[in-house]
């Protein structure tokens, strides 16, 4: 089994290359009198209070100063999965879906505290005032792109070490994320992800380029037949059911008149 892609894009180099300037910036920056972290997080009230709307746009550059495992894990992820489609794709394709998947992401994580109040529900002021980095957005779409691309195609995870189909690494990447959540351990950016992976499928479903995208015509249709085999079992656990009572009564020795 290999292990990594047989080539690197240059869209894929270039890309980790200026996540890693920007993150050399970061530890860099308050030693020449400039946050460079405060400046590019996106906060949802900075962004339509302030109207600083390249907050949507620089977050995904930028990385936890305090952890060198949050870019690393994004990069490796990013170099993983976006070389295998940055391949199959093409560079300006790849590059175009990646920067709307990060940027689509960051507009949804400074909206929808609005959005909710539109509706009468409240925010807190963590989700209102709180910043969010990293281009786990990005990644995310990135990830979806590929498991949708290539289904059936198995993935060796590293944590947990086991062996999936790209099909069901999104949904276990959200269930390892509710558990991590659960145990108060995690501070990952769960809209930020979910938007990521919600942006990323409604581009490629307009798009029309990657047969494995669901559309939600079919997502309704495979939902309706669930719904009908659900239907016909139950039906036939009934027959079932009849035909053991009737084979009972036959079998009753006693007789009545």
């Amino acid at each position: 089994m290999s292990f990594g892609p047989p080539q690197t894009p240059e869209v894929i180099k270039n890309l980790m290359i200026a996540n890693g300037v920007v993150f050399i910036a970061q530890l860099a920056g308050p030693s020449f009198g400039f946050n460079v972290t405060a400046f590019g997080v996106v906060q949802p009230y900075a962004v339509w209070n302030d109207f600083q709307l390249w907050r949507i746009f620089t977050y995904m550059w930028l990385h936890s100063p305090g952890s060198i495992l949050h870019i690393a894990f994004n990069m490796f992820s990013l170099w993983m999965f976006g070389s295998a489609l940055a391949l199959a794709w093409g560079e300006e394709r790849f590059l175009k879906y990646y920067l709307l998947c990060g940027t689509g992401a960051g507009f949804l994580i400074a909206s929808i505290p609005s959005l909710l109040g539109l509706l009468g529900i409240s925010s807190s002021a963590a989700d209102v005032f709180g910043n969010t980095l990293g281009a786990s957005g990005a990644v995310m779409g990135v990830l979806l792109a590929y498991s949708f691309t290539w289904p059936d195609r198995t993935i060796m995870l590293i944590f947990p070490p086991i062996p999936i189909k790209a099909i069901w690494l999104i949904p276990l990447l959200f269930v390892m994320e509710w558990m991590s959540s659960a145990t108060g351990t995690s501070n990952v950016s769960h809209i930020g992800h979910l938007a990521g992976v919600l942006v990323g499928w409604i581009y490629l479903v307009n798009e029309g380029r990657t047969p494995g995208a669901p559309t939600p015509q079919s997502l309704l249709l495979k939902w309706r037949r669930y719904r009908m085999r659900q239907k016909i079992r139950a039906v036939h656990r009934d027959d079932r059911q009849d035909s053991k009572r009737f084979r009972d009564d036959d079998d009753d020795p006693r007789r009545f008149h």
